[in-house]
Formats: structure tokens, C-alpha cells, sequence
């Protein structure tokens, strides 16, 4: 009874070391396959991952950016009428050259030039100023940086119909002001400068606020030791704005500078419903239509969508000029710097 006690002692059972369960070794190969899998997915998840959250920009940049810029580029060079897109006449440059002799295209463009001298120059030197006074520390800075912001977050609609009815000729609120001390009143929508002028007051009341912070997050950023420095050698609050804030600004001066032209170049909105009666033609005179508005009375009002496409693509040209000014500007800078 020993001995065999003994012999059975000596077999191993199945959950000693030894030959395993076949349940056993199925489990284990069963997590190396999870781990494998895993391993796998976490290898395609590093790979495509950053591509997949990218993916949705470009998809939309092909969409509404590179098509349409694309397609009026094909455009520009055919005779074609919006009522009918896909009857395409081949003209080669003849809607450019056009351009050249076209009378309402230069009175276009010199008044976005004017509207756009008038409007960005007292917005940034504006803009500038709040910044400045933001920049101390001031109660309730908070709230003040929230109301130079609203304006921008106006819709353009709403404040032109406002600025609309201030500029009445008869009604408004500025020729009431200005008949207080003295003056006649005066007809802001169909004179030539006084129309732009208020057409570069809407814009200057829009995006002064949102200038003001660009130019507020860069001066935080500058060094306070450069006006302690300064404070040391004995220099007013003035001087240390003109010799420190105003250096240390360039780059973001220059960046505030080119998307301000960018966008009166792009200028629509507020010369349209400014004189809702006139529509596209920016006044009886065309006094104040700009590019933007010749491109819609082209192709929406006379519906050449290919004289359109070769005004927009003029636009665009003339974007690129900017862009290029700006990289040799912005070059130069930093040589200096």
C-alpha cells in the first residue's frame, strides 16, 4: 500500500508543473493574440491618427477654398453667364483686358484704396491707444476688454442699418450734432467722400476693438524689465511707450497692418447696406463701391459670372502683392531686430 501510494505521489497531476491543460494553453495563446491585436491597433492608432484629425480641414479647404479658387480661375477665361454655368465660350485674357479698360473697375478699386486708407490708419493708431490704457492696471479691466471686444462680435448687418439711421440726412443723430454748433446738415450717402467716410466709421467701430487686443497680448508679453530699465534712466511713461512698446510691436504692427488690407480689399458688407436703395452700385455716383460690390453686380446683378471670375482673381492678385510686401517687410524687421 506504500509502494503505491508512493508511484502515485510521483505522477504529476495536472495543475503541478509539468504537461498544462489544454484550457490553459488555449487562454494563454488567446492574450498573446489580444496583445498582438492590440499592439497592432496601437501602431495604426500612432500612424493615422494625426492624419484622421487633419483630414476634416482639408476636406473642407478642397471643398470651399481650392475648387472655387480653381474653378473662376477656368472661369475668368470664358464668356459664360450665370444662368447658364456649363455654356463656356474660350476668350482667353479678354475679361482681363477688359479689366484694364473698364472705367467702373478703377473707380472700384480707388475707392477700396481711399475706404481702406481712411478706415485702417485711425483703427490701428486707435486700436493702440486702448491698448495701451488696457494695459495698466485698471478696476474692472476685465469688463472694458469685454466691450471692445463686443463691436467685433456684432453682426455687420446690425451695426450698418445702426450707423444707417446716425447718418440719416434728415433724422440723423450727426447732422443733429452738427447742427448744434453751427453746421448744415449733410447728405453722408450721396456725396463721394462724405459716403466713405461713413462707410470707413463702421469699420473702424468694428475692428478697433478687436485690434486692441491683438496689440494688449503683445504688450503683456513684453519684458518688464525693459521699462524698469527704462523707468531707471529716468524715462516718462511716453517715452517708454515711444522706445520700448512701440519696437517691441513691429512684428504684430505688421501682421495688424496686412490683415487690415486684406480685409478692405474684401470689403462688402457695410458699403451694400449702406445705401440699400442703391444695392450693388455703391451710390447714384458708384462713390462708394468698392471691389467687392463690382464683383457682385457683375455676376449676381448682370450675371457675368466670367467677368466675375476675372475680378475676383484680380483680388486675389492683389492679395498676393500684399502677402509679398509683407514677407519683405517682416524680412527686413528682422534683419534690423
Amino acid at each position: 500500500m506504500k509502494s503505491a501510494t508512493s508511484e502515485e505521489a510521483a505522477v504529476p497531476s495536472s495543475g503541478e508543473e509539468g504537461t498544462a491543460p489544454p484550457r490553459a494553453v488555449e487562454e494563454s495563446a488567446d492574450d498573446e493574440r489580444r496583445r498582438a491585436r492590440r499592439s497592432r491597433r496601437y501602431r495604426l492608432d500612432v500612424r493615422w491618427s494625426p492624419y484622421a484629425f487633419v483630414m476634416p480641414f482639408f476636406v473642407f479647404f478642397l471643398a470651399f477654398g481650392l475648387f472655387p479658387l480653381l474653378y473662376t480661375g477656368w472661369a475668368s477665361l470664358h464668356r459664360v453667364e450665370l444662368t447658364a454655368p456649363t455654356d463656356m465660350e474660350w476668350v482667353g485674357l479678354r475679361n482681363f483686358s477688359r479689366l484694364l479698360e473698364d472705367e467702373f473697375f478703377w473707380n472700384a478699386l480707388k475707392n477700396t484704396v481711399t475706404i481702406g486708407l481712411i478706415s485702417t490708419v485711425p483703427q490701428l493708431l486707435i486700436a493702440l491707444g486702448i491698448a495701451h490704457l488696457l494695459n495698466y492696471r485698471l478696476r474692472g479691466s476685465m469688463f472694458f476688454r469685454v466691450a471692445a471686444l463686443t463691436p467685433y462680435a456684432t453682426s455687420v448687418a446690425a451695426a450698418t442699418l445702426v450707423f444707417v439711421l446716425l447718418f440719416g440726412r434728415d433724422y440723423g443723430m450727426i447732422n443733429w450734432a452738427l447742427g448744434l454748433v453751427g453746421f448744415d446738415h449733410v447728405d453722408w450717402q450721396n456725396g463721394e467722400w462724405t459716403s466713405q467716410l461713413a462707410v470707413s466709421t463702421i469699420v473702424i467701430w468694428r475692428w478697433t476693438g478687436y485690434n486692441a487686443l491683438i496689440y494688449l497680448a503683445a504688450m503683456q508679453a513684453i519684458p518688464n524689465d525693459l521699462y524698469e530699465s527704462a523707468a531707471l534712466d529716468g524715462a516718462s511713461r511716453w517715452q517708454q511707450f515711444r522706445h520700448v512698446t512701440i519696437p517691441s510691436l513691429r512684428p504684430t504692427i505688421l501682421f495688424t497692418c496686412v490683415v487690415s488690407t486684406i480685409g478692405a480689399t474684401q470689403l462688402f458688407g457695410e458699403p451694400l447696406l449702406f445705401n440699400g436703395s442703391a444695392g450693388a452700385t455703391g451710390g447714384a455716383d458708384h462713390q462708394f463701391q468698392t471691389l467687392g460690390l463690382y464683383l457682385y453686380e457683375q455676376g449676381w446683378v448682370n450675371l457675368h459670372l466670367g467677368r466675375a471670375s476675372a475680378i475676383a482673381w484680380a483680388m486675389f492678385l492683389i492679395l498676393l502683392v500684399i502677402g509679398a510686401v509683407n514677407w519683405l517687410l517682416a524680412r527686413r524687421l528682422s534683419k534690423s531686430a
